[in-house]
This record gives structure tokens, sequence and C-alpha cells, in this order.
């Protein structure tokens, strides 16, 4: 039998046993709960504003920068490989692949901060609680009900797959406190196999690539990758085999190597992981008391050091520094207008922030701000503050 070919784990979510949503909906006759909940992202409005949402640079900086939505495309092509040669159900892999970045705010951790600190006196801002708040409330698609209506295993991967959320109840994001169901999402324990797939697909996925737009900005040269751990010997091995193409082809050719390279440890670890624990279930798998998913632990002290190259040279590098610091003033300027001017926000806005019953204005505030592209925020900071008509 040929390697990709791989027979279904018995701890691989089973879309049949699904928990179910929280509205009660026909079930499709082409479509197993996981692939509808797959499209139901992909067809969302949050999911198409990825795409002038970013990471580390600026959306009009240039064209070839990942955004958030082809970060997330590759993600889900590397959790559905990762899926696949485990025997874990493909399409609850893509669809939490998906759907994992849909409550960032526009300029990605800067602009989470900038919210962050806004929101301190009302609960703080926090992503992955976004995510849910978008997919269980902010989404207004169905006639029955807000959101999207995903299966229990979906939004248990969108708050958890990261790993269990304990503590202190007043210790928890806000906007997962203010989700009806979210003790029954047993926040004690880790995700299903297929969240943990997708999270260190999202792992693998910014590893490589911001190494891979790092380059391209020239914000370190690829002489100081090659003294980098993990990533140093491979692309010293492209440039030994091929040392006469392009910089250009060497780069996608050492990050096509890396990324296969992270493939295979993480599946060849966590194999070893389920012959020692013999999960027989998903829930077995939730229940381990450690992840089932992971590098090993060789691979994760080499990946800790590119990380930390990265960290240095690129996440803090002065020329990013400068643009991190224009976008948390651009979200702050934005939201603080906001707040003491709602009327400035689209009507539909301004009705939400009305309406009897809902959070404080605040809260939809953030929310607005927050679904906010780049190129919008920017647009929007530049009509407010530097009205040019008006001088």
């Amino acid at each position: 039998m040929a390697q990709w070919i791989v027979q279904r784990a018995p701890f691989a979510s089973d879309p049949a046993q699904s928990r179910g949503r929280r509205t009660p909906i026909a079930e499709s006759a082409t479509r197993s709960p996981f692939q509808r909940d797959r499209d139901r992202i992909v067809h969302a409005t949050a999911f198409r504003r990825l795409k002038e949402k970013t990471q580390v640079f600026v959306a009009h900086e240039g064209d070839h920068y990942r955004t958030r939505l082809t970060h997330s495309l590759e993600v889900a092509q590397i959790a559905r490989s990762l899926a696949r040669a485990l025997g874990l159900d493909e399409d609850l892999a893509e669809a939490l692949a998906l759907v994992h970045d849909l409550g960032h705010p526009p300029f990605g951790h800067a602009g989470e901060t900038a919210l962050d600190a806004a929101m301190a006196g009302f609960g703080g801002f926090d992503h992955n609680a976004n995510t849910l708040r978008i997919v269980t409330r902010i989404e207004a698609r169905y006639p029955d009900y807000d959101g999207l209506n995903l299966t229990w295993e979906t939004l248990e991967g969108v708050v958890k797959h990261n790993g269990p959320l304990v503590g202190a109840e007043a210790d928890l994001p806000w906007a997962l406190l203010a989700y009806e169901g979210w003790r029954d999402l047993e926040l004690q324990t880790y995700a299903g196999p297929e969240a943990q797939v997708a999270a260190i697909a999202d792992d693998i996925a910014y590893n490589n690539h911001d190494l891979d737009d790092g380059l391209r900005q020239g914000l370190f040269r690829m002489e100081e990758v090659l003294e980098t751990p993990f990533a140093g010997p491979i692309f010293k091995s492209v440039h030994d085999r091929w040392p006469d193409v392009s910089r250009a082809r060497q780069t996608h050719e050492a990050v096509r190597e890396m990324i296969g390279a992270m493939i295979e440890d993480v599946t060849a670890e966590t194999r070893r992981r389920a012959d020692a624990a013999q999960p027989r279930s998903a829930q077995d798998v939730r229940e381990m008391g450690a992840p089932l998913a992971a590098f090993s632990d060789g691979l994760q002290r080499e990946l800790d050091g590119l990380r930390q190259f990265l960290f240095t040279r690129m996440y803090r590098a002065p020329s990013v520094n400068r643009k991190m610091s224009l976008a948390r003033r651009v979200v702050r300027d934005l939201f603080d207008l906001y707040l003491a001017e709602p009327n400035l926000m689209p009507l539909e806005w301004q009705a939400r922030a009305a309406k009897a019953g809902e959070e404080t204005t605040a809260r939809t505030v953030c929310d607005y701000v927050a679904g906010m592209t780049d190129r919008y925020a920017l647009e929007e900071h530049r009509a407010l503050f530097s009205p040019k008509g008006y001088y």
C-alpha cells in the first residue's frame, strides 16, 4: 500500500457522531457536517476580509507578501496533508485551518494590542475569543440565527486549538464568557485531533513563510539564514545542489523542503504518541493530558532557535516597529473617536450600539474596528483625521 493511502484512525473525529449544532438543521445529502462547516466559513464575510488583513507587512507594501487569507489557505493545505497521513478527518482539519484567523483585527498583533488596551475597562480583546464571537454572533447570513451555526467540534477547535483553557473564570476572555455555551466546550481538556493538527499546521506555515517574506523584504540576508538552526542546513544543501540558480528559486526550494521535513517530523511524532497512548476515540485524545500532535523534542528545540532569529531580525526590526507603531495609533484613534461619536459608524453599527440589551457601546465599537481590513482602517483614519477637503 502506498504510504499516502492511510486507513481511518480509530481516534479520528467521526462526522456521523458529531455533537451537533446549537440550532438543529436538516442534514445534507451530499456533504458531511464538517464539510458544511468548511463551506460556511469560506462563504463568510469575515473570511473574505482576510484578503486585506496582514500579519507583518501592511497589504499595500507588495502583492506577494502573505495576507491572512493566503496564510489561511496555506495552513489548510498543510492541515489536510497531516490529517490524511494520520487518518484523521480532513474536512474538519481544513475547516479549523480556514477559521483560525477570522478574529484578527487589522494589522495583526499590533491591532490586537491596541484593541486590548482600548478595551481594558470592558473585558479586553483576544483574537481567538473574537473568532468565536464572529462565528456565533457577528456573522449575519441566516434568517433563523446569528453566526454560522457551526458544529460543536469546530467551535471547540476554535477555542482550544492551542490547548486547554484552565484557571479562574475571571481569567477567561470576555468574548468567550459571552458565548452562552462556553461551559459545554469542555475547556479543561485538549481539543480533538483535527484541531491539534490545524494548530501545528499554523506553526509550520508561519515559521516557513515568515522566513520567506523576511528575505523578500530584505530584513535579513541569505548568509544569515545559513547560520540558523533547522533552516540553515536545508538552505545550504539547496545552495550546494543548485549553486547557479537564482536566490529566489533557492529560497522557494528550501522553504518547500522545510515544510516537508516538518510535516514528516510531526507525522512520525504523532504516530509515536498515538502508539504509546492508544486512544480509541477523539474523546480519548482530548483526555490524554498532553498533546497528541506535536514536533519531536529535537526539532522543537531547533524551531525555537529559528523563531528567536525571526523575532529579533523580523518582528522587532526597526522598519517593522515603525509600521506597527503607526498601526496601533490608527486602531486606537479610530476606537476612541467612534466611542465618543458612535454616529460616525455606518447605520447598521449605530443600530447595534443603540439596541436595547446590547453590550456596551465600547464592545460594539470594538467589533466594528476589529472587522476592518488594513486598507479600510487606513482609509477611515485618513478621512476622519486628515480631511483634505476641509482645508
